[in-house]
């Protein structure tokens, strides 16, 4: 997690503001029209919605309720893409803490931007700042600090280097101590004709593997999606809005007293052990899972977010004890070889490049989503957290790029695409915590 920014405040307890945005449900319409809690999901294009397979359980293949749906642009990021998020969730009790049971989906609208209007986007990036940028295209909120954007750069592909170690000489030996021949022998032999045999060995090679390599599997066709009245009950829904995480200044530490006769004194009446208090303090502190303490003091701290933020960044962990907390955990040598083992959250399956963390639910969503639903079969979630990783390029998912086929409107804009991407679900129960 990113680390803290600026003072926000000048009274007796100072408060500094993170990089991290939180959401808040709202029973008020907010500026933000497109990001949701629950309810039933709206798409970049109406007449063009994803497969409904993609909000499939996979665990009783029964179709999911939304849970989030989150506003991504990030023009700063990404520009000329119309990005939003969606997380499923199952009600299933047979499905509860299963893998599959919980998915997210991103959807994706890539416009034409021409290149004059890059170059020009570009260097208004070094201008934008982080938080000004992330938070009004995503909920229309302005911070009271800001940062430098770290994604101001202008991101550009690295052409083709010339090769260093080329003489200049074409395929000539430049260490042979044999001596040239005269100029004029040079040019007296003429140029010879390739052997019709003598096929480039590259298209040899790939005519080759051409055949032995299957044929790619096609696309499964998209189901439709269902109507409103095939649509699992939604749960209860919640406009967000949204304002940068806020935390009380750490206090200085201050050093123990030291008073020899004091000491001396408890001693003497029981009040102090030969076992010290520090030590006791220690093994109580060793018997609770630090990392959830630290979720909750983090979480108390706005008691009311359902949502966290932060493009790039590092999610709040529930726990480091299940699968999903190893993923964000520093990789530790083993004791057998002592090289540390590398992991992380799985690459896209589409592009192969990394995915990072976008954002993550709260228990307080909860909360949110199954007010008023008692008696429904809303009610009995439980999770810890959810987080969602996502292509760390933004790439164009199948339709949704320009020319592919799927249309494009007058304004440029190609049909809509939509995949599936990460989704790390923290259970209740499955850490080595101890209950409370």
């Amino acid at each position: 997690m990113a680390g803290y920014d600026s003072d926000s405040s000048s009274s007796s307890t100072d408060y500094t503001s993170t990089s991290v945005l939180l959401g808040y449900a709202s029973a008020e319409p907010t500026d933000d029209a497109i990001s949701q809690l629950g309810g039933h999901p709206t798409w970049l294009d109406e007449t063009r919605p994803p497969s409904a397979s993609l909000a499939r359980c996979k665990v009783c293949n029964g179709l999911m309720s939304l849970l989030l749906q989150l506003n991504g642009n990030l023009p700063e990021v990404f520009p000329g893409h119309e990005r939003r998020l969606w997380v499923f969730g199952c009600r299933g009790r047979t499905c509860a803490q299963k893998d599959g049971s919980v998915r997210a989906v991103r959807g994706v609208r890539v416009t034409k931007v021409e290149k004059e209007e890059a170059v020009g986007e570009g260097s208004k990036k070094a201008e934008v700042k982080e938080r000004q940028g992330l938070g009004q295209a995503l909920f229309n909120s302005t911070p009271s600090s800001s940062s430098n954007n770290p994604f101001s750069s202008a991101m550009t592909s690295p052409g083709s280097a010339s090769n260093p170690f080329s003489t200049g000489f074409g395929s000539a030996n430049p260490f042979s101590t044999s001596p040239l021949p005269p100029p004029s022998t040079l040019a007296a032999i003429p140029p010879q004709k390739p052997s019709p045999s003598a096929a480039p060995l590259a298209d040899t090679f790939a005519a080759k593997l051409s055949l032995n390599l299957p044929p790619a599997p096609p696309l499964a066709p998209p189901e439709p999606w269902p109507a409103s009245a095939a649509l699992p009950l939604a749960y209860t829904r919640h406009d967000l809005d949204a304002d940068y995480e806020t935390l009380p200044s750490p206090p200085q530490p201050q050093p123990p007293a030291a008073d020899p006769a004091l000491a001396a004194v408890l001693l003497r009446d029981g009040d102090l052990t030969s076992t010290s208090a520090a030590e006791e303090a220690e093994a109580y502190e060793s018997s609770l899972d630090k990392t959830f303490q630290r979720f909750s003091d983090r979480l108390a701290e706005n008691p009311l977010q359902v949502l966290r933020y932060e493009w790039a960044g590092q999610p709040l962990l529930y726990s480091r004890e299940d699968a999903v907390g190893r993923i964000f955990t520093p990789p530790q040598p083993t004791a057998a070889t002592s090289v540390a083992v590398k992991s992380g959250i799985p690459p896209c399956p589409r592009c192969n490049a990394a995915r990072v963390f976008e954002a993550q639910l709260t228990p307080r969503a909860i909360t949110e989503l199954e007010a008023g639903a008692e008696g429904s079969g809303a009610e009995g979630m439980e999770w810890g957290t959810v987080i969602l990783g996502v292509c760390s390029r933004d790439c164009a998912l199948p339709g949704s790029g320009p020319g592919s086929g799927s249309g494009e409107d007058e304004e440029g804009k190609s049909g809509v695409g939509y995949g599936e991407e990460w989704c790390g679900v923290q259970w209740e129960g499955r850490s080595a915590r101890p209950r409370r």
